[in-house]
């Protein structure tokens, strides 16, 4: 036996790093003067012991799952896809383009092409840089943080010079069609003697997060396409001579890539926002790369890490409300659960596999 099993990799250096990061989290509380296991209490009950919490998480989980499985398609395919914020941003554009002009008769039939706008908008702004790294040898992290800052300008030129109603001075475009409107978890779930998610934005996308998370792993691991792409991932170099071809992979990958950050905006535009607003993506676009990370870019991972990261965002908030804690400090934490599920991860991984490595030799002698 030469490395520890997969079971440790995939669930045991994930949880020990958070216990780090927890730990380190509640040094920083405890230093500020507050009392670490209150504040965890605070997260907890007003995250998960109310259905209000649970609209809230849910409803962060849902944009992280997005942009954690478009960053996880692109790290399959050995790219690092760092703009999930513009074509998030150019996602919600194709969602307002066919609420606003199109008739629908039904929010069922608006939600569909609301998806196929959103889809076909991020991936196509994801496709220019893919293009020029796959033709032109530039690198994709370059390009597409490049295009992140050109999507905001983008935006912001379009909702203020275009798409705003007259006389209005918000940057948004109007209000989109009754029709349109989402069923919320509220509609869902409440009854005539309970009404459950009172005011949350949940809706009925989080439904298709999890579906995309089920066509991605049948993608990436039930495929040829996916084989393709995780061989390439895996050596660029050696899948040309099995005749995968770099340009086309590099595409493809980008393209669905593109494609899933900009559903993420059905969420927040369609569901909650119901308009398209400037800073509607609230950085789930970085987000999505530690969601992808944690997730050791498999879908159910994805699943477990973008609901963490929906609790952390939802219990930062209960602190920020409830205890004398600044809403930054949520922050704090993310970058503590970043820092050691990517950065630091071997720090704990190497110790960690030498003990299973002198655990199996033990049972061999």
């Amino acid at each position: 036996m030469d490395k520890m099993p997969r079971w440790a990799d995939i669930a045991l250096i994930p949880l020990l790093n958070l216990a780090i990061a927890f730990a380190l989290s509640g040094l920083v509380i405890l230093a500020i003067g507050e009392n670490p296991i209150e504040a965890v209490k605070m997260m907890v009950t007003g995250t998960l012991g109310s259905t209000y919490g649970w609209g809230y998480m849910l409803y962060y989980t849902t944009n992280f799952i997005f942009t954690g499985l478009a960053v996880s398609i692109a790290f399959q395919a050995a790219m690092f896809n760092i703009g999930g914020e513009g074509q998030a941003a150019i996602g919600g554009l194709g969602v307002a383009l066919v609420c606003l002009y199109i008739p629908f008769p039904h929010w069922s039939v608006a939600l569909l092409f609301a998806m196929a706008g959103a889809a076909v908008f991020g991936a196509l702004w994801a496709a220019i840089p893919a293009y020029l790294q796959a033709k032109r040898g530039s690198h994709i992290v370059i390009t597409t943080i490049m295009f992140n800052f050109i999507a905001a300008s983008l935006l912001n030129y379009l909702l203020v010079n275009v798409m705003r109603p007259k006389g209005s001075m918000d940057p948004a475009s109007a209000r989109f069609p009754e029709a349109t409107r989402l069923p919320t978890f509220q509609d869902m779930f409440s009854t005539a003697d309970n009404v459950l998610f009172r005011g949350t934005p949940a809706n009925v996308t989080f439904f298709i997060a999890l579906i995309a998370c089920v066509l991605v792993y049948f993608l990436m691991w039930r495929s040829r396409l996916g084989y393709e792409i995780r061989a390439f991932g895996k050596s660029p170099s050696a899948s040309v001579f099995a005749g995968i071809s770099p340009f086309k992979i590099t595409m493809i990958a980008m393209l669905i890539s593109g494609g899933l950050s900009g559903m993420m905006s059905i969420n927040n535009t369609m569901g909650e926002g119901e308009r398209l607003i400037m800073n509607s993506i609230e950085g789930a676009g970085f987000i999505g790369i530690a969601v992808a990370l944690m997730g050791r870019n498999h879908p159910f991972g994805v699943l477990l890490a973008a609901l963490l990261f929906g609790f952390l965002y939802q219990g930062g908030a209960e602190l920020a409300f409830s205890m004398n804690i600044p809403r930054e400090l949520v922050t704090v934490i993310q970058a503590f659960v970043i820092m050691f599920t990517g950065a630091l991860d071997n720090m704990v991984r190497t110790p960690v596999e030498r003990m299973f490595i002198r655990a199996a030799k033990r049972r061999e002698s």
